[in-house]
């Protein structure tokens, strides 16, 4: 592993992670126009024209198979994840999404007990439960707000997107013992793409001259921040990076407001707050890399 300071990785992190919260905000538009689905199944076209000359110029090898199936596994579950989450995104303030997103580094811990045979101690199961109530708290407001049931479809949806996060959380720390950011991206897209391209037939648009910048766009940001937070990750301890996930929330305050007028409730970010002491409870006894369901996407 390189050597680098802990300040450089965190500053690299905390550029990561706004950088990905543009994208959200780009991706939230682009899914409310055309749909979570086209606007994913763009991105990873678009995601793969960038990643394939990278990974051909910088003369990577093609993975051997144990590589592949890891590929193959956090494709699958990232690639349902993050389409709930946009889906969900579409009908909820941004905000409100990634808050209730910041739950799965939690579930990810119940998993690997089960998965990797992890000891779940005292510390996990008690920030689980204020975590729980955290996300209570944020459809509490939901409901008071008076937003509809779209929004709290969207609300669930992201719930469950948080789930399938969370066991490709446990795939990841396989995955990058094995492979550089660069070649997660690549493989990233070409998983979720193909998936995505067996409903094409039935759910496929050709998006307008004026989406398909921003398509563009929103890949790069994507493949950018992924690389920005593994290299980061990569060399600074994951306690030690924790809190910069969470300035995702703030990210997603500031442009849900700039470009969607969106407010955030009281009750909204007393529950973001609740479920990040919930993982900061959980991290003192397991540190562990905690991004939303998009994040690293």
């Amino acid at each position: 592993m390189k050597q680098a300071s802990p300040a450089t990785a965190f500053g690299v992190a905390t550029l990561g992670i706004a950088v990905f919260s543009a994208m959200d905000a780009i991706m939230k538009g682009l899914s409310i126009e055309i749909g979570a689905y086209n606007a994913m199944l763009w991105r990873c076209i678009f995601g793969l024209a960038i990643g394939v000359p990278m990974f051909v110029l910088m003369r990577k090898r093609w993975p051997a198979r144990p590589v592949l199936v890891l590929h193959f596994w956090r494709g699958v579950t990232a690639g349902g994840s993050v389409l709930l989450f946009f889906w969900g995104l579409a009908r909820v303030p941004i905000a409100q999404g990634v808050a209730l997103s910041f739950v799965a580094p939690l579930v990810a811990l119940f998993l690997a007990a089960v998965v990797l045979k992890e000891k779940v101690g005292r510390a996990a199961i008690s920030a689980s439960v204020i975590a729980f109530a955290g996300v209570l708290v944020i459809l509490a407001g939901q409901a008071e707000a008076d937003m509809g049931p779209d929004a709290f479809r969207g609300a669930i949806a992201i719930l469950i997107a948080a789930v399938l996060y969370a066991f490709n959380l446990v795939v990841a720390r396989r995955q990058s013992l094995v492979a550089d950011p660069v070649e997660v991206a690549l493989f990233f897209n070409i998983v979720a793409g193909a998936l995505y391209a067996f409903a094409a037939p039935w759910l496929a648009l050709v998006p307008s001259a004026e989406q398909l910048p921003l398509l563009a766009v929103s890949a790069l940001f994507a493949f950018v921040s992924m690389m920005l937070l593994a290299w980061a990750y990569a060399r600074a301890e994951a306690q030690y990076l924790l809190p910069v996930e969470y300035t995702a929330f703030i990210w997603a305050a500031l442009l849900g407001w700039w470009f969607f007028d969106e407010s955030v409730s009281a009750l909204t970010i007393i529950g973001a707050l609740m479920i990040v002491a919930g993982c900061l409870l959980a991290a003192r006894k397991r540190p562990e890399p905690v991004t939303h369901a998009e994040a690293a996407l």
